[in-house]
């Protein structure tokens, strides 16, 4: 069988990673047309570097750890043997720092750098500014995180249609359901005849397309679900 995860802010929220806006409009105090568009990084990139030397600081700091939804999708991962594919909104690394080797982060990594001038994506753990040096062609102030903003287009897109399109499978966890082309996913899933499975907070704007919805925190609900998936699995194989 094969599963597709994604994954969104609300299983990094309980590892004390801030969602992306909240009821304000406003991204941890800021405009998102201010600190997540190209045009506010073209209008104000010193602001946008310190935005994110901030964000990427805080992950970094021994605060920012995996919780019980991060370690059960590993073990899950580890354990599984169909196929598995997991899709995540988050820029940050607690899926990697959990274990889990495998994971396409379609609006990028805010551990890595993107160079302006010759597209070259590097590790990034410290800070960025105007200043920062390309490590591949030498070039300054053509730094950029190496995140999607709103504008842009997410990366991995048609590796993920495929494996959505061969989906038996599709998980949806601590999504919003607003943002697309990830909202869309659901319908792209059903579509080709898999079953979908929400796990949320709260319900999302995609949960009516779901043909099962769960609620509760991330960190209950994904591992009870795993022990169910892998115990299916043992008991049918």
């Amino acid at each position: 069988m094969n599963v597709v995860i994604l994954t969104g802010a609300g299983i990094s929220a309980e590892s004390g990673v801030p969602v992306f806006r909240g009821s304000d409009g406003l991204w941890e105090g800021h405009r998102v047309e201010d600190v997540a568009t190209p045009e506010g990084f073209r209008r104000d990139p010193e602001k946008v570097h310190q935005f994110y030397n901030q964000r990427r600081a805080r992950l970094l700091d021994g605060e920012v750890r995996p919780n019980d939804a991060h370690q059960a999708i590993a073990r899950l991962a580890e354990a599984w043997k169909g196929g598995l594919t997991v899709v995540t909104q988050n820029i940050d690394d607690l899926h990697e720092r959990a274990g889990l080797d495998a994971v396409i982060h379609m609006h990028g990594e805010l551990l890595k750098s993107r160079c302006t001038a010759c597209g070259a994506v590097a590790a990034c753990r410290g800070e960025l500014s105007r200043a920062s040096i390309c490590g591949s062609c030498g070039g300054i102030d053509c730094l950029r995180p190496h995140v999607v903003w709103f504008g842009e287009m997410p990366f991995h897109l048609e590796e993920i249609s495929m494996a959505l399109h061969a989906a038996d499978l599709f998980v949806s966890i601590g999504t919003s359901g607003r943002v697309y082309p990830a909202a869309g996913f659901v319908e792209m899933a059903a579509s080709s005849g898999a079953r979908t499975l929400e796990m949320n907070l709260d319900p999302s704007a995609s949960s009516p397309v779901f043909d099962e919805s769960r609620r509760g925190r991330a960190g209950e609900l994904v591992p009870a679900w795993v022990d169910e998936l892998l115990a299916r699995a043992e008991n049918t194989g």
